[in-house]
């Protein structure tokens, strides 16, 4: 099979939670652990680091990876899901999987896993897993899909667990208490292996992570308790300016609200690893910090892609993410001449509970991404009149961006989200094409 023949067979004929959603989801490690013991537990063969949270854990992740090759340690990231390209999803130092190897891996092993009729994202952390392996790498940092507990990375015996918050979000699996939801992250805590435990303020919640801690014997660090950065400043630039306890100042790359909290969860895990013998300078810290977006190649954290006007995408897709972003994109109604949103959502997410938190004083314009998942833009613009939001309806994200653009004065600010699948139609839109040219 050619790569684009095997991407479609992995699209089309397992369960993709991507583009199909609750119909994806499979709780249970049984296909993981006898996918993983046919491969020879690759995970065995280096050091992972497990990542969980309902927000955060791709930035944290991203860092955490950056931080580590800075370091001079081979590093592979397992993150979803990929906005442009499915290889996004497993790169060693920053370089994506080969096509061959994806080819060369469902060619090899499918005769194994078609039996087994595992979902795509039980597939996809196999072959990440077994991928770092080939590449001999030193560390291997490993998102967590859904959840924690049943979730198919959850295989791995990592040397840290982080989880970076909880809010609402997948409460058809998770639960309908942020006390159940963080039951189900706390599933990664392994015994014995420190855990850090990221933006949690609420006491209900980080009992659970508590008790779980305690019931295990897992060391726990609160980064909330510890505050590793004494102030912060988010510059002009659009880069975090950041005073720390341990590493002086850091100027961080990645400019969203969000990403004081990150950086918070990101250096105490620094801290736990350099107590655990991993060498890290303040200097590879800095670097990181500094150019996460290259090192790794992280796309779509408040991120922006046009200038002339200002074209910033975000991947926040969730009531907790947009608490943040909404008070993001009130400032900008403050220094720009208008603000313009190109949004849409899933149909399985607080839809009323986002649309209340989306700014009232802007020009919408309502879509819906290339999936299955996606709610029709005509259904999503009818609620969000409802919250007080107006503006029209486009059938596909590009005659979306298009359109804002084409109405867009130089000054005004345009934001596109509200769901991950969103920023993947619009991200290709303002890259070079063939031509040399974008949007």
């Amino acid at each position: 099979m050619t790569y684009e023949e095997t991407l479609h067979y992995l699209f089309t004929s397992i369960p993709v939670f991507q583009h199909s959603g609750a119909s994806a989801y499979k709780p249970g490690l049984g296909t993981s652990k006898a996918l993983d013991d046919y491969l020879g537990n690759p995970h065995k063969d280096y050091k992972t680091i497990h990542v969980a949270g309902t927000n955060g854990k791709g930035s944290t992740s991203h860092l955490l990876a950056a931080i580590l090759q800075e370091a001079g340690y081979t590093v592979g990231l397992f993150t979803s899901p990929h906005l442009v390209d499915f290889r996004e999803r497993i790169r060693v130092n920053g370089k994506m999987i080969s096509k061959d190897y994806v080819v060369q891996f469902v060619e090899r092993y499918r005769p194994v896993f078609e039996p087994l009729k595992p979902s795509f994202f039980e597939l996809t952390s196999s072959m990440a897993f077994d991928y770092f392996r080939d590449q001999h790498v030193d560390f291997a940092v490993i998102e967590v899909g859904l959840g924690g507990r049943l979730d198919s990375t959850n295989i791995i015996t990592p040397i840290l667990s982080v989880i970076t918050n909880i809010s609402m979000d997948h409460t058809q699996f998770l639960g309908n208490t942020l006390e159940a939801i963080a039951s189900e992250k706390a599933g990664i805590i392994k015994p014995g292996v420190p855990v850090v435990i990221g933006d949690v303020e609420q006491p209900s919640v980080m009992q659970v992570f508590k008790d779980k801690a305690a019931q295990v014997n897992a060391p726990l660090y609160a980064s909330t308790e510890i505050k590793p950065i004494i102030d912060f400043l988010l510059g002009a630039d659009s880069k975090w300016r950041f005073v720390t306890k341990n590493f002086d100042v850091i100027i961080g790359e990645l400019g969203g609200l969000a990403q004081a909290r990150n950086a918070t969860t990101v250096l105490t895990a620094v801290d736990v690893l350099r107590t655990r013998g991993v060498h890290i300078s303040p200097k590879n810290v800095e670097e990181a910090f500094a150019h996460v977006v290259e090192l790794t190649g992280l796309m779509g954290r408040w991120q922006t892609v046009h200038t002339s006007p200002r074209v910033v995408c975000d991947t926040g897709h969730n009531t907790g993410g947009w608490e943040i972003l909404s008070k993001q994109l009130n400032n900008q109604i403050e220094r720009c001449r208008r603000l313009r949103m190109i949004v849409g959502m899933v149909n399985d997410k607080d839809i009323n509970g986002v649309l209340a938190l989306m700014p009232k004083d802007a020009t919408y314009y309502f879509t819906q991404a290339s999936i299955a998942r996606a709610l029709p833009a005509e259904e999503f613009a009818k609620l969000a009149r409802q919250h007080g939001l107006s503006g029209n309806v486009y059938p596909t994200v590009e005659a979306a961006v298009r359109s804002a653009l084409q109405d867009a004065h130089t000054d005004d600010f345009i934001f596109i989200g509200g769901s991950t699948f969103i920023v993947a139609d619009a991200y290709p839109l303002f890259q070079p094409t063939a031509n040399n040219q974008k949007l």
